[in-house]
């Protein structure tokens, strides 16, 4: 069973449904219990970062967390959900995440020309790198969709994928047993669905 962590913050419901239609049984929850006894989670996140941080610290889930994912437990966060797990981010402030992979999530203002929209919105290809298996069956090119205004940035060796827009930037993660999706696998039809297959037979 995968738990999907409800924080205040996130696509729950169309992530379950997405769950759903690939014969996964997935659970929306809040419960510390029920996150414990889950075999995988799902950190997801819409929002500010800030924001968002707060909501997980105050709930005490960062805690558990940083536990499960210490056992080994198979965390996947989306999105903004993807950018909490870094140590920190400069989204209106500087705010500490959960600190599970080492970079920092920065704006793409200032760094991408006026040409390019912010955020960006929409469907954009991916370049694997790393042999990630979310990506098992996948290949270079496949389209995703994204809605975000800041990225991570990190050392080659924890980014599974990349993208372009204006520069190239980061679109997924993973160290260990903790992987990322700065774009949503929910909202990125069969594509989006192989992913979210592949992290429950992780």
């Amino acid at each position: 069973m995968i738990a999907i962590i409800d924080y205040g913050v996130g696509n729950l419901f169309s992530l379950k449904s997405s769950f759903a239609a690939i014969g996964v049984e997935a659970l929306v929850t809040d419960n510390p219990d029920e996150i414990r006894a889950a075999q995988r989670l799902i950190l997801p996140g819409v929002g500010a970062f800030g924001d968002a941080a707060d909501k997980l610290k105050k709930s005490g889930l960062d805690i558990v967390l940083k536990e499960e994912a210490a056992k080994g437990k198979p965390l996947m966060g989306i999105c903004l959900g993807m950018q909490l797990l870094f140590e920190k981010s400069y989204e209106f402030g500087e705010y500490e995440g959960l600190g599970l992979i080492p970079g920092e999530i920065v704006p793409f203002e200032g760094k991408i020309s006026k040409e390019y929209r912010i955020p960006q919105i929409g469907w954009n290809s991916l370049n694997l790198k790393n042999n990630s298996p979310i990506y098992k069956g996948l290949k270079n090119g496949d389209y995703v969709y994204f809605v975000h205004s800041f990225y991570a940035e990190c050392e080659d060796k924890y980014k599974s994928a990349v993208s372009e827009y204006g520069i190239e930037f980061t679109a997924s993660v993973m160290k260990d047993n903790i992987f990322g999706c700065q774009f949503h696998p929910e909202k990125s039809g069969e594509i989006g669905l192989k992913i979210l297959k592949n992290f429950s037979e992780v």
